[in-house]
């Protein structure tokens, strides 16, 4: 394993983490229109300069986002459909049952009748006004589908062939569909053929407002840090198109399944149900694949979060219909290699390792060698980790500071859960007395060496158990918790000067002025901005 190199994460900062389909909005879900732009107003004005969303790719059976249906392709829940009713594309009593939809929650089988219909009938306007339709109109839509012509033909083609099978998994489909080949596509049914069309729009209007969204944020001095799960679907457009990327049979079926052994999580386990990798056949094509998949997930985001990275040392495989996770065993992943054909191919990419759970010496020096930032989650100071690495008196300066993640309880919900055994060291040393408020544990975010400290919104609001996102190893009610303009405006009222403050008080503006050497007034001089990156060697590919 190659020397430690150092990462490129070499400014203090900070940033929330709330997921596109929690912010506020009219339809039923958040969008990437007025309510995602005021969200980074709200980061910009105190001082905020992150946004990190879970996965924004299109969801299935369980709402889940790292279940998604494309590693390339946006959901189309996210389309700002105030924008089409403003370009006259929808009109406002179509959009009227949308807008009685609960703002406190998604109610996603509600948006699963009516949303596509309202994008089909507004594709219907936008091809009939031809060249006069809105945003280029159909030579723009051209352009677009030209620029994405590696996922978006046979991406388009699934979804199509989903819908014509009833939604049915696509190894349940008849075998002259079941099994992708080059031109497929153009072989479609003329209703699915029209399907994988409409498709290919609702891409278009995604990627258009996502393009406009991040145009936004970064002319407000905010980054936005995707996340890029490391398995994809079993029912996916990418196992269908590039079945070879994967350990499945003839008919298309995993020959084994991904998850995690028993864990603080679930004593027996998670089994995941996603397909594994043929890494073999990856290393042979220089990881060509996962090339693309990373570098369409840059072309959306500045920073991006590699969930599950002790997967890439080593994975959980658990035979093909375990009951659960139990009986998986450990196998090798690839490694190094594979960091260092990323590093190659693209030199500039800044990834965060999500190396939580019970991992060993060897992921961490695969992470090291690679020079990616970890995480630290303040919530697994106590109770799971005798080794402590959670505190963050033994944080190393190159770390993602967590209250919690979208997978943990709200802060307030676990403080309020903590028995009085469990709570005593947690007081103690967050200074908490009798108070269940997550506000103290953001301090400590803050004020901890971590360069990089990020809060769920659920934190920044101070919410309990009944905000949380996701409830690992269940499948009822997650992803569907929203928060309102309301409660953001009220936070601003009450602590945006206290997290102003923060910001000054920690040092956390992303300047490059740290040290480690000390010399007369006179001589110490702000690094210039180019020396907050990192120098990649001309001989050693480095992710850093």
């Amino acid at each position: 394993m190659n020397a430690s190199r150092p990462t490129w994460l070499r400014c203090r900062s900070s940033g929330v983490l709330a997921p596109l389909s929690a912010l506020p909005g009219a339809f039923g879900i958040g969008n990437l229109g007025t309510g995602a732009r005021a969200f980074v107003d709200f980061l910009a004005d105190t001082g905020f300069q992150h946004w990190q969303i879970c996965p924004a790719g299109p969801t299935g059976f369980g709402d889940s986002p790292y279940q998604s249906f494309s590693s390339f392709a946006g959901n189309p829940y996210f389309i700002d459909l105030g924008e089409l009713e403003a370009e006259g594309l929808l009109t406002a009593d179509e959009l009227a049952p949308l807008r009685a939809l609960p703002a406190h929650a998604v109610d996603y089988g509600t948006l699963y009748e009516r949303f596509g219909t309202l994008l089909a009938r507004a594709h219907e306007r936008f091809l009939a006004r031809g060249e006069d339709a809105p945003w280029g109109g159909a030579s723009a839509l051209a352009e677009f589908e030209a620029t994405h012509s590696e996922w978006l033909p046979s991406y388009a083609a699934f979804m199509a062939l989903k819908n014509h099978f009833g939604g049915h998994a696509w190894t349940l489909w008849l075998t002259t569909w079941r099994d992708w080949q080059p031109g497929i596509e153009a072989r479609l049914p003329a209703p699915a053929a029209e399907d994988a069309a409409h498709q290919r729009f609702c891409q278009f209007l995604f990627f258009r407002q996502w393009e406009a969204l991040r145009t936004y944020a970064a002319a407000r001095g905010v980054a936005i840090i995707g996340d890029v799960p490391i398995f994809v679907a079993m029912d996916s457009a990418d196992t269908w198109r590039w079945r070879e990327v994967f350990r499945l049979d003839e008919r298309g079926r995993p020959e084994a399944i991904a998850g995690v052994p028993p864990d603080y999580f679930s004593d027996r386990g998670q089994c995941w149900g996603n397909p594994l990798y043929n890494w073999a056949q990856q290393a042979e094509t220089g990881y060509a694949w996962w090339i693309e998949r990373l570098r369409a997930a840059f072309a959306m985001c500045d920073i991006v979060r590699l969930d599950h990275f002790r997967g890439f040392h080593t994975f959980w495989e658990i035979p093909a219909g375990a009951p659960d996770a139990r009986g998986g065993v450990w196998r090798d992943g690839p490694g190094l290699p594979f960091f260092e054909a990323i590093a190659a191919a693209l030199p500039e990419v800044r990834l965060i390792a999500e190396d939580l759970g019970y991992i060993n010496a060897g992921v961490a020096e695969l992470r090291r060698a690679v020079g990616l930032p970890g995480m630290k989650i303040l919530q697994f100071g106590y109770g799971h980790d005798d080794n402590n690495v959670n505190l963050p008196h033994f944080y190393p300066a190159e770390t993602v500071v967590y209250t919690g993640t979208h997978d943990n309880d709200t802060t307030r919900g676990w403080l309020e859960h903590l028995d009085a055994e469990a709570r005593e060291p947690v007081a103690e040393y967050f200074g908490i007395g009798e108070s269940n408020t997550a506000w103290p544990l953001l301090r400590a975010a803050f004020a901890s060496v971590a360069r990089l400290a990020i809060v769920p919104i659920q934190d920044l609001l101070d919410l309990p158990s009944s905000a949380r996102m996701n409830r690992p190893g269940t499948m009822e009610d997650n992803w569907r918790w929203r928060f309102q303009k309301g409660q953001l405006d009220q936070l601003v009222r009450k602590h945006g000067e206290t997290l102003r403050h923060w910001h000054r008080l920690f040092d956390r503006d992303g300047d490059p002025r740290q040290r480690d050497y000390s010399a007369p007034p006179g001589e110490l001089t702000a690094l210039p901005s180019s020396e907050s990156a990192v120098v990649i060697s001309s001989t050693t590919p480095s992710l850093s």
